[in-house]
């Protein structure tokens, strides 16, 4: 094969797989079964129906503080629900710590989907949280920050790219899956990057990059969670001490 047609035959390749990025669009369907398998099984929180711009209704989990000092906005990562692994166990243990969580089903593909195709999700992804924001600021909370993991903090890495005015005390993405946190400027808040010390390999190499962005924005960190992986596995309750730590003066 000679070097024209090769290179004829990868640039197809290249639009073939950008095509299917572009026309990817949320799976509903499996979007529903999950609303249907967690809400049965929720022992703390109430089940909440939110509606974004093109009016989609979707699943939100509500888990009030006995007083609330804030609400917190938690996004989940790729594929799953909003009562899902770390996540779920920080819409728990933050309520704990005087934070009204809301934890908001994010838009999924079919399960064999890749990273890279979710990226045709993120506007959408952007009106979920804007929904978010304003339902927990519709039950008085002007305080507000937002906890996201992996796939879910890119998606609200694009939405404060798009957003750089949201009123907000903070956003803490933890193990941000790309490694890499995007143009940020014109945001009044600071933003705390966490992950962990056995974390995917692009997320800890992207680590001194994602340093230098929080360099630019007053009152920003970084830290690192020892004895862990990507999804935080048994240091959920240090993750939301350090969550809180990190919030508590913004709180006040």
């Amino acid at each position: 094969m000679n070097a024209i047609r090769i290179r004829t035959v990868l640039g197809m390749l290249v639009l073939g797989m950008l095509a299917a990025c572009a026309t990817a669009t949320p799976d509903y369907a499996r979007e529903k079964r999950l609303a249907d398998e967690v809400t049965p099984a929720l022992v703390v929180g109430d089940a909440v129906q939110l509606m974004h711009l093109s009016g989609h209704r979707f699943l939100g989990i509500y888990t009030p503080a006995g007083t609330p000092r804030a609400g917190v906005l938690l996004v989940h990562g790729m594929g799953v629900h909003p009562d899902f692994g770390l996540t779920g166990a920080l819409r728990a243990a933050l309520a704990d710590r005087g934070y009204s969580t809301l934890s908001i089903q994010m838009p999924v593909l079919a399960s064999e989907a890749q990273a890279d195709e979710y990226l045709s999700l993120f506007p959408e992804a952007g009106e979920r949280i804007a929904a978010g924001l304003a339902h927990l600021r519709a039950r008085g909370l002007q305080k507000l920050a937002i906890v996201s993991h992996s796939m879910g903090a890119r998606m609200v890495n694009d939405f404060l790219t798009r957003h750089p005015e949201a009123r907000l005390m903070a956003w803490v993405p933890l193990a941000v899956s790309n490694g890499q946190l995007g143009p940020l400027s014109g945001v009044s808040f600071p933003v705390f990057d966490i992950y962990a010390e056995k974390d995917f390999e692009v997320v800890m190499k992207g680590a001194p990059a994602r340093a230098a962005v929080l360099r630019t924005i007053k009152g920003s960190k970084q830290a690192m969670v020892f004895g862990t992986d990507h999804y935080f596995a048994r240091k959920e309750k240090e993750v939301a001490s350090l969550i809180d730590q990190l919030l508590t003066p913004l709180a006040k």
